[in-house]
């Protein structure tokens, strides 16, 4: 979902943005510095995001994050950090917007009888308000959430897990990411037909296996999608 459907790095770059500036008007401190100490944090623990995990709590460890942040501005406050965490969490949710084309894109594959799954390496706590705030749950037939599935992406039993539910062979899904590692790479190791979202304009990692296609927007992966030979 997240950078595939809407753009959650303009969501949560944003939200960081508007807590920081708050805060280096409150207290004098550079503004800049401390919302990248904050996505540096935030960052981190999406990418090092492992099943032992998966029962965190979003709420306190944002405040934990905030409060490192903090620190390496020079401020040592736990409870401008809890505040800050609590900040934070409301501004995201105004930033939460589509990628154009998406709904056309879910609306056309689900008139052909198609069978869509989300799955995502977010957490319950906060995607399911995510998903409700974007109102896109009606065009999916399975939601799948790490912390609900016990498993995290690139598990390829994850994405088998989701064909089996879906009701289909991973020879006859495919999957549109925007992580190489997560997304891609477990999703080829299960046997799907990979789509890699790349908005980022990164390279394949070294060896990597290449996915069987590539584009940089919804739009493009859709007419990838729509095409009657692409997965059969």
């Amino acid at each position: 979902m997240d950078d595939t459907l809407h753009d959650d790095t303009y969501a949560y770059s944003s939200a960081a943005e508007e807590v920081a500036r708050e805060i280096a008007a409150e207290r004098g401190i550079d503004a800049v510095a401390l919302k990248a100490a904050y996505i540096a944090q935030s960052e981190g623990f999406w990418h090092r995001l492992s099943p032992l995990d998966l029962k965190v709590r979003l709420r306190n460890l944002r405040a934990s994050m905030w409060q490192s942040a903090l620190e390496s501005v020079g401020l040592a406050d736990a409870e401008l950090a809890q505040r800050s965490a609590e900040r934070y969490d409301a501004y995201r949710a105004k930033y939460f917007t589509l990628f154009p084309g998406t709904v056309d894109l879910l609306r056309a594959l689900r008139e052909r009888g198609n069978k869509l799954g989300m799955v995502t390496n977010g957490l319950s706590e906060t995607h399911r308000e995510k998903i409700a705030l974007l109102r896109i749950s009606e065009y999916f037939d399975a939601i799948f959430l790490s912390d609900e599935v016990g498993m995290v992406k690139p598990d390829p039993l994850l994405f088998a897990h989701a064909c089996r539910t879906l009701g289909g062979p991973p020879a006859r899904a495919a999957m549109v990411g925007d992580r190489y590692d997560r997304d891609i790479r477990g999703a080829i190791e299960a046997g799907l037909f990979t789509i890699w979202l790349n908005v980022r304009n990164e390279t394949l990692p070294p060896g990597a296996k290449p996915p069987d296609a590539t584009c940089g927007s919804i739009a493009q992966a859709g007419r990838i999608l729509l095409e009657p030979a692409s997965v059969s």
